[in-house]
Parts: C-alpha cells; structure tokens; sequence
C-alpha cells in the first residue's frame, strides 16, 4: 500500500515515512511551541525540513489516513497504581457485579452511589429557537448563571434503577443527612454492598462511624484512580446525557424540581442492568500485563 501510494503520488517511500514519523513527533521535538499537530503544519514543517519541498496538505492527509495516524484525536486515560490493594479492592468490586442477580435472590442489594457536584444552573439570554426542516435547534450562546446544585445518585445494580438527591454541599456533613434515606428501602435485606469511590466526604471518619450503625452495610471503595470500576458512573452518563444536556432553567429551584422529576422517569424509561464485562478473570490477566 505503501508503494501504490508513492507511485500514485509520485513520492518516494522514503518521504512517506519521513512524513509518518514527524506525525508521531511532538511539535516541540522540531522547535515549536504548537500542542498538536494539523495536516498543514505537518506540511509546512516537511518542507521546511527538506522531506518533501512541494508537499501539500492533502497529500499529508491521505498520507496519515493510509498509515491509520490520527494526530487531531487524543483520548484521556487514568492510571490506578497497581499493587496488591487495588487487586483487592478491584476483585472485591467486580464479584459484586459477577454475582448482583444471585445475591438478590439471597436478598442481598449491591448499592453504587456517586456524585455529580457543581452542575451548573444555566438560563439562556433568549428562548432556544427549535428545530425546523433544514435547520437545527439554536441556543443563545449568552446566558444567566443560577448556583450550582450537587446530585447524589444511587443505583440498584441488579435492576438498573436509581434514586437521587440534591444536596447543600459536596461534603461529608451534607452526605450523611441523606444516607439513612438511600438506606431504608433497603433495611429489611440481610446486607448491603455498598459500593463508591474514595473520595473525601466518603472515607472521613464521621461518615464511617456513621456507617458502622448499620451491621448489614459492606462498605467497598474502589481503587486509588479507578473510581471508573463505579457503575454509578455510567449512570450519572447516561442520566446526563438524557436530562441536563441543553437544558434552560430560570433559577436554581426550578432545576432541582427538574431533577427530583427526572429520575423517576429515568426509572421508567430507561433503567436496565449495565452489560459488565470486565470480570475478575479479566481484570487479574490485565493486571499482570500492566504490572510486570
């Protein structure tokens, strides 16, 4: 392919490679101060190099679409620190999921609770302009600020169902108020895992006494960076995605209305179980990859 494409182009192979590598290149490495790189500048920068003196941009983008490079896209990734705790904690987590249906019928609950903090109440300037044949919806780019309200959200993983609430503040104080709400629907099951992340108002020391009041309650946070082993996480995605997207509020209470609304409806409409497919088997073949 290579070939064909140098014979089609009329290039050597040798500036087809050239021109691959300065793609996998940081701007930096060739003297400048860019953060990515565009099929122009890799054009520009390859003549000025000397690789190919009448390269154009769109000989660059057929170029980098025949060696499958795609420099205008990243993607974020998160490092766990992998020792023995995460295997613990991870392998605590993932059994819950393997087994939530099974543990339900021994009348036992596998309970992921997150938070969505700071969502920012947003009023638009002037009415969205709805969508017409040939045109799309508009929104008034202006708009009007109205707090922040922080959501706590529940899910139910052998149903896929959540409950939620709004709180004051995203903090330990404001937590355990709603804690013995999120808990009684569940008072009569012979026990709990409860399952979150390891953030501060979840590990402080009066959220944990507090907890230690409900025997039935098995506490598991997950790993140090891997909060995404949370299916709460999913949730609040997917909640997101069909609920505060483009959405227009004229103040704060209105928002929280939205919100105590909206899932109920979510319940009705969408909630199923998540598709889990990261086992422990998985997890522990990943794990001796990564870790040697």
């Amino acid at each position: 392919m290579l070939l064909a494409l140098a014979a089609h182009r009329g290039s050597p192979p040798l500036q087809l490679v050239q021109v691959e590598q300065l793609a996998c290149c940081e701007p930096a490495g060739v003297g400048l101060h860019m953060t990515q790189w565009s099929t122009r500048s890799l054009a520009r920068i390859a003549r000025e190099c000397g690789i190919a003196p009448t390269l154009s941009h769109s000989t660059v983008a057929l170029i980098l679409k025949h060696a499958e490079l795609q420099p205008h896209r990243s993607r974020y990734w998160k490092t766990p620190t992998l020792d023995e705790d995460f295997r613990q904690k991870a392998a605590a987590v993932l059994w819950c999921y393997e087994r939530a249906r099974a543990l339900a019928e021994r009348e036992e609950v596998v309970l992921c609770v997150d938070e969505k903090p700071n969502i920012q109440v947003l009023e638009r300037r002037c009415p969205t302009r709805p969508m017409l044949p040939g045109l799309i919806e508009r929104c008034e780019f202006e708009y009007v600020r109205h707090g922040t309200v922080n959501f706590l959200a529940s899910l139910l993983v052998h149903t896929g169902t959540m409950r939620g609430w709004c709180l004051e503040k995203n903090d330990g104080a404001c937590l355990r108020k709603v804690l013995p709400q999120l808990l009684h629907p569940y008072r009569h099951a012979r026990r709990i895992h409860l399952i979150w992340d390891g953030g501060s108002s979840h590990v402080a020391q009066d959220t944990r006494d507090f907890l230690r009041r409900y025997r039935h309650v098995r506490v598991l946070v997950t790993p140090p960076h891997a909060s995404w082993l949370n299916q709460a996480e999913l949730l609040l995605r997917a909640f997101g995605a069909r609920y505060l997207q483009r959405g227009d509020w004229k103040c704060r209470s209105d928002f929280i209305a939205h919100l105590d609304a909206s899932w109920p409806e979510y319940n009705r409409l969408y909630a199923h179980p998540f598709t889990w497919l990261w086992t422990r088997a998985k997890m522990r073949d990943w794990f001796e990859r990564h870790w040697r």
